[in-house]
């Protein structure tokens, strides 16, 4: 079953509490599964490196981000049906112990509808080092924060001892109700092989859904034996980051595609609409979706 979901309001002057509140009841009106957040916390005015590898700078967007975790806190309290995930949260920008603490409380709070944590290794060598963290080990990192995060879900008393992280002997509660499914959003041949150790699900991004499956196989290839396959989630933008726009016709047709594939789950992500200069202006753009919405949920109730 894919499910249809968006990413919250979260980047740009015009978000706020009302614009979140109105966003996550009308989404939950026309029948969206799920809600997501990303994670960035600031704007380098001298950038190393290139934006998500691909581009010279930040999009300008990105100078407000609302913060991941609060903001999915908040829209727990807006909606009683909705599901939620992280799509995604930067390792370098955590520390597993208190993430583990923070999502947990996220999943109580909205009665254990947290149901994805996504995780990648980052690309902001100014964020990581804003917060005490070697961008060079964002790799390594990674390969001890899974399974940290992991330990501190399980039975008390909690204990894990890693390359990085040095947890416990220790009571951690509460702990979530289910466990999350944890999402890779790495594309390297290193993020790749994490993928296939470590996670229960990829986010390919936005390429073409004939190579998500394609690069899906590979990856379940290298799965480790008795481990069930690792699914995908497909990220969908109105408009990307380099200004590509698709029409509603576009993708509604996309995520017909997501469903033939039977991928697990698609985000419509609106955040980089140029056109958006007001909350009202936003949930148009909201509303405007619903042959997407109804796409997908038409195939799934056939």
């Amino acid at each position: 079953m894919t499910t249809i979901g968006l990413s919250l309001p979260q980047l740009g002057p015009v978000v706020s509490a009302t614009l979140v509140r109105d966003f996550v009841q009308q989404a939950d009106a026309m029948g969206f599964d799920t809600l997501w957040v990303q994670d960035h916390f600031m704007y380098a005015l001298r950038q190393a490196g290139e934006y998500g590898g691909s581009a010279a700078e930040q999009p300008s967007v990105y100078r407000s981000v609302w913060a991941p975790t609060e903001l999915l806190a908040a829209a727990a309290t807006w909606t009683e049906r909705m599901e939620f995930g992280t799509s995604v949260l930067v390792g370098g920008n955590h520390w597993p112990a208190q993430l583990a603490n923070r999502l947990a409380t996220i999943d109580r709070i909205s009665g254990g509808r947290l149901s994805v944590v996504g995780l990648s290794v980052g690309w902001s060598e100014e964020e990581h080092r804003a917060v005490g963290v070697d961008p060079k080990t964002r790799g390594r990192r990674m390969d001890d924060f899974v399974p940290a995060l992991r330990a501190c879900w399980g039975a008390d008393p909690v204990e894990y001892h890693g390359s990085f992280f040095d947890i416990g002997p220790a009571i951690m509660q509460p702990k979530p109700s289910r466990m999350p499914k944890l999402m890779s959003g790495m594309y390297s041949e290193p993020g790749l092989a994490r993928t296939a150790r470590d996670f229960d699900l990829w986010n390919p991004g936005s390429m073409p859904i004939d190579a998500v499956v394609t690069s899906l196989a590979t990856v379940n290839a290298r799965r480790p034996t008795g481990k069930p396959p690792v699914g995908a989630i497909y990220r969908m933008a109105q408009e990307s980051t380099a200004g590509k726009r698709l029409s509603v016709d576009e993708m509604t047709l996309r995520a017909e595609e997501c469903v033939a594939a039977d991928l697990d789950g698609i985000i419509v992500e609106t955040n980089f609409c140029s056109e958006i200069d007001s909350p009202a202006q936003w949930l148009n753009i909201l509303g405007a979706l619903e042959p997407v919405v109804n796409s997908v949920r038409g195939h799934r109730d056939s």
